[in-house]
């Protein structure tokens, strides 16, 4: 049967409901405009195509570290990746961004708050009622916030103050290459079956450098791509779960100890969306405690950066897939010879501190 419309994610209820029309039909539009750049793919629309009874979901889900890979492996120890992950939301790639709050003291952790929510939405719900947008900042990034702050010429700018550094606030992924596009287009693009010179491509660094979609040196991209092109290689017919997201999965606290011997995942809370579907979740040790995050350690270490708590984030997405062994397409037997979008160049250990030093880009819009 067709979907009746797509969800906004995590099946928030910030729109009216001719707003979620309008959302359901620019996620539609965005799907068939990725399935018209792209042949001999197993991916379908759910609004215009049925999905058959024999339909399951990724299980589980299709997920991958918090912590950005291309600064990981640019970085000659833990102390300058996180020292590094933290300085920028330019460097935050996988879909996963955060900003962290200090005693003014001390400087010791408080609270760090992480987002998983696309631009998108934002843009969306900016223009058709500003002023939730307004309250929305208000109640989880700080009550002082102004509509000055987050309109300029009536026009929402993604990157205003509350929202454009790691330690001023945040409220939704704004690094160019976090958005939902992507998301879709590598999951369109990773669902062509290729088969060069005879064999067939099986490996993630293979699917995607032939294929030519996201970064290839990210944790994210390419383990996206690997899993849905496992699927497209059963002969399926593919989807993203509605609603379409990328969502918080958990955060692990294993080799975590707390001073007072609670248990530290007792201070990790998702603040927006569901337990399951996970747009926003924040790690602080409520007041009274007689402690702060800092003083919690990992694996021996006390939390001197949010980026030791993404190192155990896990993000993702939900696949879907029906008419398994039945949606025959033809194998693609070449590669792409140019990227379906934008990617991000793979950066030096220079490139990085570049980004971490230089101040806050303003977008107008």
């Amino acid at each position: 049967m067709l979907l009746t419309q797509f969800d906004p994610p995590a099946f928030l209820d910030d729109f009216t409901p001719p707003q979620k029309a309008a959302w359901s039909a620019f996620i539609s539009q965005t799907i068939d405009r990725e399935l018209t750049g792209n042949t001999g793919h197993h991916f379908y629309n759910p609004t215009e195509t049925d999905t058959t009874p024999d339909v399951v979901t990724t299980d589980p889900p299709i997920f991958w570290t918090a912590f950005p890979r291309l600064v990981q492996v640019n970085s000659p120890s833990d102390r300058v990746r996180w020292t590094r992950a933290d300085g920028s939301r330019e460097v935050q790639d996988e879909y996963c961004e955060w900003s962290v709050e200090r005693e003014p003291t001390t400087h010791k952790i408080t609270r760090v708050t992480f987002t998983s929510e696309g631009p998108e939405y934002w843009s969306t719900l900016a223009r058709v009622n500003p002023t939730k947008v307004l309250d929305l900042y208000r109640q989880f990034v700080n009550p002082n916030v102004q509509s000055t702050d987050l309109f300029r010429n009536g026009r929402y700018n993604p990157r205003n103050k509350w929202n454009n550094s790691t330690t001023g606030g945040v409220m939704h992924l704004i690094q160019p290459n976090n958005t939902l596009r992507a998301e879709i287009n590598i999951a369109v693009a990773a669902s062509i079956v290729r088969r060069i010179n005879g064999e067939l491509l099986t490996d993630e660094q293979d699917l995607i450098n032939c294929g030519q979609y996201g970064q290839a040196e990210r944790f994210s991209d390419p383990h996206i791509g690997g899993e849905i092109n496992k699927l497209a290689r059963q002969q399926t017919a593919i989807t993203i779960a509605n609603p379409v997201a990328l969502y918080i999965r958990d955060l692990s606290t294993a080799g975590w100890v707390a001073p007072d011997g609670s248990n530290p995942k007792d201070y990790w809370q998702i603040v927006r969306g569901t337990p399951q579907l996970g747009l926003r979740a924040v790690y602080e040790v409520p007041p009274g405690k007689g402690f702060v995050v800092s003083d919690i350690t990992i694996n021996g270490n006390p939390i001197e950066f949010g980026a030791q708590i993404a190192d155990f984030i896990t993000i993702k997405i939900i696949g879907q897939a029906c008419r398994i062994g039945q949606n025959i397409v033809a194998d693609q037997t070449s590669c792409v010879g140019q990227p379906l979008f934008a990617a991000v160049a793979h950066p030096t250990a220079a490139m990085i501190d570049d980004a971490v030093s230089a101040p806050a880009i303003h977008h107008h819009r």
